[in-house]
């Protein structure tokens, strides 16, 4: 299916500095070149005129590296917004959970969303999942997402990578058809 004449926002997800120490998050990050490929997607949707949502996690935790207080807040440079470009706070995992970001798309009409961002377990797989419990149809970019190691109730470590693809594997198909850069800039 082509994107192109559809209602279709790109959503970015949490692509903060804070993530940047790797260590505060569980080490390993997977997917390095996560923001890169959100970057490119970013451009041409700039490119398109598509609407584009940057979601932000604001931490109520003042030693959170992504409390508005710490630099780690800030969005990277990569997918920096410019004017016109809507930033939403969130303070849960959902970007859909006290914000408008629902009503700003009912109200453009948009009922296919794109999504990239960090981390893939977390902010991306609930905010992914509530979009497909609300019927939009969605687009998780397996290669513009990124997570980290994590211990397991059982106090094994389990890699980054295992994390990211069971993920996507428990997202797909269920709540968003999971596809790479590539396969999205051939569909628009």
């Amino acid at each position: 299916m082509r994107l192109k004449g559809h209602n279709v926002a790109l959503i970015l997800i949490d692509i903060q500095k804070g993530f940047d120490d790797e260590q505060y998050w569980g080490g390993n990050r997977n997917n390095k070149q996560a923001e890169e490929k959100s970057s490119i997607i970013l451009y041409k949707w700039r490119e398109l005129n598509l609407p584009v949502f940057h979601i932000v996690h604001s931490s109520k935790d003042p030693n959170s590296k992504l409390h508005e207080s710490n630099i780690g807040f800030s969005i990277k440079d990569e997918v920096k917004p410019i004017e016109g470009e809507p930033v939403i706070k969130k303070s849960v995992n959902s970007a859909f959970i006290g914000t408008d970001l629902k009503e700003r798309l009912d109200n453009q009409n948009i009922n296919k969303l794109v999504i990239v961002g960090l981390t893939t377990n977390h902010c991306v797989s609930t905010t992914v999942r509530m979009a497909g419990n609300f019927g939009f149809d969605t687009l998780l970019i397996s290669d513009a997402t990124a997570t980290f190691d994590r211990i397991g109730v059982d106090g094994v470590k389990y890699s980054s990578e295992i994390i990211h693809q069971t993920t996507l594997a428990n997202l797909n198909e269920e709540f968003a058809k999971v596809i790479s850069t590539q396969e999205l800039l051939e569909l628009v």
